[in-house]
């Protein structure tokens, strides 16, 4: 006999959405559920209608198979599908992991309705109890609900059946830039209610304290009984019965015999209103009671009072407007794949609000509902988006009739499921899916069901931003250059918030300019932020032995973003995939193990709610920038920081300040009248315990400089020599090989994806030949010029040694021919002898630093073991920079080695990698370490830019071609 489920041929069948699935709600019955988590029966088909084979292995839900040491690996592309059949269809190769196992209902779950809740599975799920069909269901970022009441027995055990099939109509709408993989990625429950039950409950509550809370009652048997009703209470305070919509609903005849209704009401006195900055949470409690008055269901949610609203272009939050910090976010796990813990998700949030950021995308579909609990509890902006994204085949699917049912299904279930939250304040429709009638039927449902939100779709965006008759009430692009949106606001033809849903592509050393498109943002009335693509590096840890995925066993193999030996970051092309987008899958602010990469500290700063805004007559000018929060949970220490070495430091009273006030305070210190360069710093913590940091927690740095340098030129000595070989090249004996000329780096990836790194290597940059024109000898003094010949182009370099006081004096020159119109860098590279192991220096740091990234990095003394300042992009690449370097010491543990100043602050770096190195790998453990520091010394630095994804860099962090000059002294130690 055929299975109705699979007669169906649901992974073929995009009308079809789901078959006996339960209706989604916003009422949680997660507390009280028994988990099904764990080990299951496991078979892996090749086919949906494959015969079960005799032996099962096993598998653990939550998780995928693709992590689990099965012979489907995973798969990463961005735009491609992954195989070439047309939507609706699936190729004939179709994955279908079968999950079996018992489940023992207690027998005191007799005459109570029994939910199966299966978490997420991707991307069709087809359940069977007892070998009974139950139900089928798509998207597989949401849960989906069966239930069993009449297949169970109360006291009996009973067998369930979960078939997960892994290519299907729905993966065509599910193409999102993530991995590809099969299974059940949320937990899956077991639960038992009253047949009489709260169907919904939906809660509207003001930032004036005015408390809605919508109820629909259901019976299991059809029909309700006669006398139910509800009662409710806020924290202890009582809600009372809206006896007006009682009265509106038995008058327009709007009473139902199975489908109950009931609204309740309160208002708070001074209440305490939710927003990012103070997250003001009540506990609301719902119940339905029977007749008699016993209660036959509750419902318990923590609740936010808020508003949100567009006014003219600007987004309020409670009336005021706000910037959106946000940063797109997946679920992922280097170890798991797709499944992520409450504690997981904790962490990511903990991080970013320690990161300055207040608003989070779920892209590209409805996260694990621990998100939306968390970011209630700790204060995030949330833009839920719908699991849309058909980006391969967008704008055919976008008006097929045949998609519609799925387009509504998907986005009026998350809006179901996450309505109550107040840390949602936008719905989008989804991702890169064109724009048609579909997205419009969807957005239609929205606005009907909840007219307290705004909508947001990047898809009908750009069809014109100001456009009123669009499915977006947000002006949301993607990567938008910073001079278009600026352009726009000023126009005078702005009609919506402009907020770009992605900007500031992450992908290995990038997000240059992010501090430029903020004070843009700031200073332009129109403009309101974004959100950065996006959080994590996708790295799956991968055995460098066999190439499979290291899984759960993989704990600990890692730390700071560098795997352990034998372990390495995979991402597309690593599991021996033929179609795939090869590094474009890490492009995150983090690592795959959330460790912060350099920018996070930009965007810190860059976010920073105390500021100096100027330093003038009457002292230091401090700034609070927050929207809704004084400066009483902050504290703060004073740092004078002198070229000469010394840094003082003194406690800050912080003022009370407004949000948006200004204020003068006294310079908290006499400055020397010696010393050279002063800069002032206020290092800003927390103040107690937060939610989301302990107290002394780095919260920002601003800073401002008090005195400019003074230039000092090095003391010339007669009598002194300086040795260079037969090529004109210095000898110093602790320089393993000596100072040349430097116009090449690994190429970052916006350096291939942007096609710069093309045009070097075109003109020969990878491999210029040097050839000596002339050493001169002048008294002490030596002249070496030298012409650097690539397959286009000569660069002539001249380098002057002069003796001085500890040391010798360069001063160099480079004149670029007019070919060489964006090159990488023009400056110097050596190399040291080995056991220098230490770089001190004054300039910015601690962490890496760029000409266009460097916000977040303030000018003090810092120092870092040289094996800690390389970053490790998972693709290795141009990386370790620290930018506006003053002077530095190399050193030995006996405080032996060398000291450099430069003649005015340039571009460094110190690691164990030549350029060369990096270049010729693709992964970290194919990297050897150089006992010696290569130092590079750089006249001019290229930005760093986006044009991975988005703008390059901006006009003035690029290098011309021309005259470049620096100098600087090298002394011993």
């Amino acid at each position: 006999m055929t299975d109705p489920l699979f007669a169906l041929r649901p992974w073929e069948s995009p009308e079809v959405t789901s078959w006996g699935r339960l209706p989604m709600s916003a009422v949680d019955r997660r507390a009280g559920a028994v988990s099904l988590d764990g080990d299951w029966r496991f078979q892996l088909l090749p086919a949906p209608d494959a015969p079960l084979a005799d032996a099962w292995s096993s598998a653990y839900v939550p998780g995928v198979w693709t992590m689990q040491d099965t012979d489907d690996l995973p798969q990463y592309t961005n735009v491609r599908m992954p195989y070439a059949e047309f939507p609706p269809l699936s190729p004939v190769d179709n994955p279908t992991g079968v999950y079996e196992r018992e489940i023992d209902v207690p027998a005191d779950w007799a005459g109570r309705r029994i939910v199966l809740q299966v978490g997420a599975a991707e991307s069709v799920l087809l359940v069977h109890v007892e070998g009974r069909p139950v139900g089928i269901s798509k998207d597989s970022h949401l849960a989906a609900e069966f239930d069993l009441s009449g297949v169970v027995r109360p006291g009996a055990r009973a067998t369930v059946r979960l078939t997960v099939v892994k290519w299907s109509d729905s993966s065509h709408i599910e193409d999102q830039d993530q991995w590809w993989h099969g299974g059940i990625t949320r937990s899956v429950l077991l639960y038992a209610i009253d047949p009489l039950y709260l169907a919904d409950v939906t809660v509207r509550a003001s930032y004036d304290g005015e408390l809605r809370v919508d109820c629909q009652v259901r019976n299991a048997g059809g029909a309700l009984p006669a006398g139910w009703w509800v009662s409710g209470d806020l924290d202890g305070q009582l809600l009372t019965q809206d006896e007006e919509f009682d009265r509106f609903n038995t008058e327009d005849d709007r009473v139902s015999d199975f489908l109950g209704e009931a609204r309740m009401r309160a208002t708070v006195p001074e209440v305490r209103t939710w927003n990012a900055e103070t997250p003001e949470l009540y506990g609301l409690t719902v119940r339905l009671h029977r007749a008699d008055g016993t209660v036959a269901d509750s419902s318990y949610r923590r609740i936010g009072f808020r508003d949100v609203q567009i006014v003219g272009r600007d987004l309020l939050v409670n009336g005021e407007r706000v910037y959106i910090r946000g940063v797109n976010r997946h679920d992922f796990h280097p170890l798991t794949g797709r499944t992520v813990s409450y504690d997981d998700i904790r962490a990511d949030l903990v991080l970013l609000k320690r990161f300055g950021f207040n608003a989070v995308r779920t892209a590209h579909y409805p996260n694990d509902p621990a998100l939306y609990d968390l970011a209630d509890e700790l204060g995030f902006y949330v833009v839920d988006e719908a699991d849309i994204e058909s980006h391969d085949h967008a704008h055919e699917i976008a008006d097929d009739p045949r998609y519609l049912n799925a387009f509504v299904d998907r986005v009026s279930r998350m809006v179901l499921r996450d309505k109550n939250h107040p840390s949602v304040i936008i719905w989008s429709l989804g991702n890169e899916s064109d724009y048609g009638a579909n997205h419009d039927a969807a957005a239609g449902w929205v606005r009907r069901h909840d007219p307290t939100r705004p909508v947001q779709y990047e898809g009908a965006a750009k069809r014109g931003w100001a456009d009123p008759d669009l499915a977006s009430d947000i002006a949301c692009p993607m990567y938008a250059a910073l001079e278009d949106c600026v352009a726009h606001a000023l126009s005078g033809e702005q009609t919506k918030p402009l907020i770009q849903c992605e900007y500031s592509h992450a992908m290995g050393n990038s997000n240059g300019t992010l501090a430029a498109h903020w004070a843009a943002i700031e200073s332009t009335p129109g403009l309101q932020g974004g959100f950065i693509w996006e959080f994590w590096d996708h790295g799956i840890l991968q055995r460098v032995s066999d190439g499979r995925p290291t899984g759960r066993a993989g704990a600990g193999l890692y730390d700071n973003g560098v795997a352990a030996p034998g372990q390495r970051w995979a991402y597309g092309g690593d599991f021996g995939e033929s179609i795939h987008d090869g590094a474009f899958i890490a492009d995150g602010v983090v690592f795959p193990d959330r460790t912060p990469k350099p920018v996070m500290f930009e965007h810190r700063e860059i976010a920073a709610p105390l500021r100096i805004e100027s330093f003038r007559h009457e002292g230091i000018v401090l700034g609070n920038h927050q929207h809704f929060r004084g400066l009483e949970w902050l504290s703060g220490t004073w740092e004078l920081a002198l070229a000469d070495g010394r840094t003082l430091t003194a406690p800050a009273e912080l003022p009370a300040l407004c949000p948006g006030e200004t204020v003068a305070v006294p310079l908290p210190f006499e400055l020397p009248e010696d010393g050279g360069e002063a800069w002032l710093t206020l290092r800003v913590t927390t103040a107690e315990d937060q939610p989301w940091a302990p107290r002394g927690t780095d919260v920002c740095t601003p800073q401002v400089r008090l005195r400019a340098a003074t230039p000092v030129p090095p003391t010339v000595v007669g009598g002194g020599r300086v040795e260079v070989d037969g090529e004109g090249l210095l000898i110093h004996p602790l320089l393993t090989l000596a100072p040349t000329l430097s116009l090449w780096r690994a190429p970052t990836d916006n350096d291939e994806l942007g096609g710069m790194a093309a045009l070097w290597r075109t003109w020969g940059l990878d491999s210029l030949v040097r050839k000596v024109v002339s050493v001169r000898r002048d008294g002490e003094r030596v002249t070496t010029v030298a012409e650097y010949a690539g397959a286009v182009g000569v660069v002539r370099h001249c380098q002057v040694f002069t003796p001085v006081e500890g040391g010798v004096l360069v001063e160099e020159s480079a004149e670029l021919p007019e070919e060489f119109v964006d090159v990488a860098r023009v400056g110097t590279v050596f190399e040291t002898v080995p056991g220098l192991d230490l770089l001190e220096w004054f300039g910015r740091g601690p962490w890496e630093s760029y000409p266009d990234r460097s916000t977040g990095a303030p000018v003090g003394h810092h120092s870092v073991p040289v094996d800690e300042l390389f970053t490790p992009y998972l693709r290795p690449q141009e990386s370790g920079g620290r930018h506006g370097v003053r002077r530095f010491t190399l050193s030995a543990p006996d405080a032996t080695g060398l000291a450099v100043d430069l003649d005015e602050p340039r571009q460094v770096s110190v690691t164990r990698h030549r350029a060369e190195d990096l270049t010729a790998v693709r992964h970290h453990d194919e990297l050897v370490p150089r006992a010696s520091c290569v130092v590079q010394l750089d006249a001019v630095h290229r930005g760093l830019g986006t044009a991975s994804c988005g703008p390059d860099t901006s006009a003035e962090y690029l290098v011309a071609p021309g005259v470049h000059r620096w100098s600087w002294t090298l002394r011993v130690l």
